[in-house]
């Protein structure tokens, strides 16, 4: 009698969603940002086994609970750290780090940047709050200058950190932004984040409707976000307005905002390149207040994408070279050392 082996299933969203139940607080934009992942996640053609969700502390570090896939909640800024070797003595994971803007860019600032310039092939997912969700209410890095909290009861007399331009001072790979209440783009960037051989970062714009609801609202809502969020794309001038009607011209190095319908033409405007450092850099600093009169549109997309080795290659070759010269190596050898005493 014959056999016919039965092909695999592909895989749904819902084969990405654990039994768990989802415990963030009702109309936390961490929701869109969990459903976005486990809808793209089966168009990636990556075994469920071979993925890695590693997240530090914080609300969105309950992450891992939720996709059904290997992960690790590990410790409070550190979760870079232990990605970082997990990349290394398993290359072959497509490995996702998961934090927030306190977890990643305050007691973990220092494991970010460093992450970022070694370049190992992994892919960041900073949720950006502008607040500490977990911990009840105080500021965190990103937070505004005057945020009243419960920690600065007098307003945050802290100047708050600026993600992208962190990023590229790191000498990052690949830089995005994104936010949770645009579906469609959140998608395309998680895409893009995975695509890229190296480490990309990607901040993703966060609602916490009960500590600091509405902080991107301005961005998000659809009376305002046609004439405040600007999305660039690779080859196309910046343009945006309800009507598109408004553009994005550099006069030198500075960026200004001109209208279409007084003299001017996309041919006038800004065309985003992804490998343009300086129009890069350029962009990280379009970060005005948006209350301000006058001020840029915020600008959301890849920003930067280059390519170089990526440290988990360059090391798996150090070490093949290593051991072509030298032959296998000797645990109990090296650590002997090369010299020993005899004790009578």
């Amino acid at each position: 009698m014959s056999t016919t082996a039965i092909p695999p299933q592909p895989l749904t969203a819902k084969d990405f969603a654990t039994d768990q139940e989802v415990r963030w607080c009702p109309g936390c934009g961490d929701y869109s940002i969990l459903k976005q992942v486990q809808t793209i996640m089966p168009g990636l053609g990556i075994p469920r086994e071979n993925i890695v969700i590693v997240s530090g502390i914080g609300c969105s570090s309950r992450f891992p609970y939720y996709m059904n896939t290997y992960g690790m909640h590990s410790i409070h800024g550190r979760a870079t750290a232990i990605a970082s070797g997990l990349k290394a003595t398993r290359p072959e994971l497509s490995v996702w780090i998961v934090t927030g803007d306190g977890d990643g860019l305050s007691i973990g600032g220092n494991h970010t940047i460093h992450l970022l310039r070694r370049n190992f092939d992994v892919n960041i997912m900073l949720f950006n709050n502008q607040i500490y969700g977990l911990t009840k209410g105080q500021y965190s890095p990103t937070s505004e200058t005057n945020k009243v909290t419960k920690s600065t009861p007098f307003g945050s007399i802290d100047h708050p950190f600026n993600p992208m331009a962190l990023a590229m001072g790191a000498d990052a790979t690949f830089i995005a932004r994104s936010m949770d209440r645009d579906p469609k783009h959140l998608q395309e960037m998680l895409k893009r984040s995975h695509a890229h051989k190296g480490a990309s970062f990607l901040e993703i714009y966060q609602n916490c409707n009960i500590f600091n609801d509405g902080a991107f609202e301005v961005f998000t809502e659809k009376s305002s976000k046609p004439e405040e969020a600007i999305f660039v794309e690779h080859g196309q001038p910046l343009v945006f307005g309800a009507q598109k009607n408004k553009g994005v011209r550099l006069d030198g190095h500075r960026p200004v905002v001109v209208n279409l319908d007084e003299g001017f033409s996309t041919s006038d405007l800004w065309i985003h390149d992804e490998q343009d450092f300086g129009k890069a850099q350029i962009l990280t600093r379009m970060f005005d207040d948006p209350r301000i009169e006058g001020h840029l549109p915020r600008p959301f997309g890849v920003f930067y994408q280059i390519f170089r080795p990526t440290y988990d290659d360059i090391m798996e070759s150090q070490l093949q070279e290593a051991a072509a010269k030298r032959g296998p190596g000797n645990l109990d050898k090296l650590l002997a050392g090369n010299e020993t005493w005899t004790i009578r």
